[in-house]
């Protein structure tokens, strides 16, 4: 359990580069369909499967399924415990950050 004074830690449901990339991108827009995630991201298309039902079982993503006239099309977009569970991770990322160029100054200046 983390005490109140330490800085919180990042998320491991966004450890790898391609759930991060889905979850900021998502970030950015309401909803987006599979194509252009996939194409924007540069994430092939069974990567970006993955990363989006991993994050759907963790209740990040919201996993739309419908057609346009025939063609069936996907649409992905964070929750909002997604986007709370993403904008924590980065917190914790910039704290992270952070405490390492504390830390790096510390031993400058000594």
């Amino acid at each position: 359990m983390r005490k109140a004074d330490q800085p919180p830690l990042p998320d491991e449901t966004f450890g790898t580069l391609p759930k991060l990339k889905l979850a900021a991108f998502l970030a950015g827009c309401g909803e987006a369909d599979f194509a252009t995630v996939s194409e924007s991201c540069q994430i092939a298309a069974p990567t970006l499967s993955k990363a989006a039902v991993a994050l759907e079982e963790a209740g990040y993503v919201r996993v739309r399924k419908g057609h346009v006239g025939r063609r069936p099309r996907t649409w992905l977009s964070l929750t909002v415990k997604g986007r709370r569970a993403f904008e924590d991770h980065l917190a914790a990322l910039s704290a992270l950050t952070a405490q390492g160029r504390a830390h790096q100054a510390d031993e400058e200046t000594s």
